[in-house]
């Protein structure tokens, strides 16, 4: 199996593409373990992720800080991405940011979380519908509580959140506004200073 070199030379991508369709959670696990690359499992396929952005990143910051100061007064824990977030068997996603409302939740591992309250993705532009539809989808049927959906390109924040394994749209949030959370309550952050992030 190609772990350290992932796409390092010919050989490694085309070992990965061989692979693909077979690859099990521990051959997953193995190989992020020993890359620096974003990649997500589902049944049995990998999807390398792109590389973030110096505008995604500054967003992505801006929302950890912004989340960690509210959270951790009140014994919640924030991540930040690259950490693996068990979906369900044979599947895991590396979400931008993972909230859990308590830092003592036994879903929170230390190799990867088996669970969240809380994700957030910055829509990356190569494939919007990974973060639009498919995501959706996986963090639905995971139980994640609310799913926030960063837009760059339309400047907008959809609040999704868990009614009956289906998300109900909580809000999209444009500039001008302040964008809410339904779990975290009093949680408020201006789209324009998420928008304006540098």
């Amino acid at each position: 199996m190609a772990s350290k070199g992932l796409l390092a030379s010919p050989d490694c991508l085309l070992d990965f593409l061989d692979r693909q369709g077979s690859w099990t959670e521990e051959e997953y696990l193995s190989l992020t373990d020993h890359t620096t690359r974003l990649v997500e499992l589902t049944d049995g396929f990998l999807e390398l992720l792109p590389m973030p952005t110096d505008y995604h990143q500054a967003i992505v910051q801006l929302l950890l800080y912004a989340f960690d100061g509210f959270l951790k007064p009140l014994g919640g824990k924030v991540r930040i991405a690259p950490l693996r977030l068990r979906i369900g068997k044979g599947k895991f996603r590396e979400p931008d940011l993972l909230l859990l409302l308590s830092a003592s939740d036994r879903r929170r591992q230390n190799r990867f979380w088996t669970g969240a309250d809380l994700v957030v993705e910055v829509v990356s532009p190569d494939k919007a519908e990974r973060d639009l539809v498919s995501k959706r989808q996986d963090y639905a049927a995971a139980g994640v509580a609310e799913y926030w959906i960063v837009n760059p390109s339309n400047e907008t924040i959809l609040v999704l959140v868990l009614n009956k394994k289906r998300y109900r749209r909580l809000g999209s949030f444009a500039r001008g506004s302040v964008a809410r959370s339904s779990l975290l309550q009093g949680f408020l952050i201006g789209v324009d200073e998420v928008f304006d992030a540098d």
